[in-house]
């Protein structure tokens, strides 16, 4: 807990550092608030105790000045008695209290800057609860049931305690920084911190500052020293994502700092000592790209000590409905959100590129669009509700989709070991093209492609069965 002093009164100083220091805090000084802004710029703390009165800058100046510099900095005044209104003024102001001068008893003070400490460790704990709240949310928005999703999920779990390097790999969107949160905060660095960098972002001449740090003056803007990432992560987890996006200089920089566990702020000739946890994410295939010489070999070998590999969406079709249940919660709290059996139908079709991402902005636009807390067939993007390329055509869903269409429609579903007449399947295939031809209202051309057959072919149907369009009433409502 570090603690600045300011006061143009030397004796006043050192008195309070004497008491700081006898309650275990690093005490810093200065004798103006121009000195105390230029000392904040290079080493922050945690509280300030300066004087409300003090020559060239006052205290309140300075308390404006400080907030702006570092607004999460508890600052409390000195002042003496015929200056109460304005430290009332000050606290107004974003100050934490303030104390009277002469300290009598010196008790007094010693109170005051504990309960000052007390302050800032409960925001810093308060602050380490809402962010391990929100991770705990992020982990449990890992939702599945399938084999696949659980194994990855006992494999992070088998990790949490652990500091070996950890790849995880899957195409973009299937939930790989969950994966890495959950690790992290299921174990025992759940108090230290996780620092996710994302490399495809960083802009690539600032990458190494912002990994690294850079000194005062270290480039042109540089007005003060800043720490880098790995820093700000010691003793806790830096999460790489899309590793495979980070230049060949900075590989071989990064590669160092695993080696070493230190790294050299930009401008700087001193290098610091650093303790992180490596957990780093890819949707490339790192070892293609060692072999086609973009990704270094002996950096791939460094972090790819254990593999998580993430599933797409598409491989794990039977979580669709509980994470579509689970969007539907977090974009309609405390409404029973539906969806339409042609819209689920739909979901669970479409092949999924963008993963759990593209589902979970699928169901924030339906659950947007949606009437009376129905998500239908028409409340789905257009390639999604099987008008595009990346959905199957109805067809190929058969014999379980058929199945539901049956069961849906009154008829019995038909196993394959079950003799079935030419009635029984002619009027399943009414039943199937007379709905889907009701929930495009008609539009020929769409029921053809969500059906999977040519226009032609849908006419002779349409004229074979006798269905000419959408009617009203009870047979074209639909079907929950």
């Amino acid at each position: 807990m570090r603690l600045l002093i300011v006061d143009d009164e030397s004796s006043i100083r050192k008195l309070c550092m004497t008491v700081g220091e006898a309650l275990g805090f690093v005490c810093l000084e200065a004798e103006s608030g121009d000195s105390a802004l230029r000392l904040l710029e290079e080493q922050p703390v945690h509280m300030i105790l300066t004087d409300l009165v003090m020559p060239h800058m006052s205290g309140l100046e300075f308390l404006e000045k400080a907030k702006k510099l570092l607004p999460r900095t508890e600052i409390a005044l000195m002042t003496g008695h015929g200056s109460i209104e304005t430290a009332v003024q000050a606290m107004k102001l974003g100050a934490y209290d303030y104390i009277t001068k002469p300290f009598s008893p010196l008790e007094e003070l010693r109170l005051f800057l504990r309960r000052m400490a007390e302050k800032v460790r409960l925001v810093e704990e308060n602050e380490f609860l809402r962010q391990r709240m929100d991770s705990e949310t992020a982990v449990h928005g890992i939702v599945g049931s399938s084999a696949k999703i659980q194994e990855v999920l006992r494999l992070a779990s088998r990790l949490k305690d652990s500091r070996t390097a950890v790849l995880i790999s899957g195409e973009s969107g299937t939930g790989k920084e969950l994966i890495a949160r959950a690790i992290h905060f299921r174990g025992a660095f759940a108090s230290r911190p996780f620092v996710a960098v994302d490399c495809g972002s960083l802009v690539p001449t600032l990458i190494e500052s912002e990994l690294f740090g850079y000194e005062k003056g270290a480039f042109t803007g540089a007005l003060k020293s800043k720490q880098g990432l790995f820093q700000a992560a010691d003793t806790g987890t830096v999460f790489l994502d899309e590793i495979g996006e980070l230049p060949l200089e900075l590989q071989a920089k990064l590669l160092r700092v695993l080696q070493e566990k230190e790294v050299r702020p930009v401008g700087s000739n001193q290098r610091v000592k650093v303790d992180v946890r490596i957990i780093a994410a890819t949707n490339r295939d790192l070892e293609a790209a060692y072999k086609g010489g973009t990704f270094r070999k002996d950096l791939y070998f460094r972090l790819n000590v254990v593999t998580v590999q993430v599933p797409a969406l598409r491989e794990r079709r039977s979580d669709i409905p509980m994470l579509v249940n689970w969007f539907c919660e977090r974009y309609a709290p405390g409404t029973e959100m539906r969806v339409s059996s042609a819209a689920m139908k739909a979901l669970m079709n479409y092949d999924w590129p963008g993963n759990v991402r593209e589902l979970e902005n699928c169901v924030e636009r339906s659950v947007a669009l949606g009437n009376q807390n129905l998500i239908d067939l028409a409340d789905l993007p257009p390639t999604i509700a099987g008008f595009g390329p990346m959905a199957r055509p109805i067809s190929e869903s058969a014999p379980e989709l058929m199945s539901e269409l049956a069961d849906s429609n009154g008829l019995s579903a038909v196993s394959e070991s079950t003799a079935v007449s030419t009635t029984d399947l002619e009027d399943l295939e009414r039943a199937t093209i007379q709905r889907v031809f009701e929930q495009v209202k008609g539009d020929k051309a769409l029921a053809g492609r969500m059906l999977g057959i040519s226009r032609a072919t849908l006419y002779r149907k349409l004229k074979r069965y006798n269905i000419t369009g959408a009617p009203a009433g009870p047979s074209s409502q639909t079907l929950q």
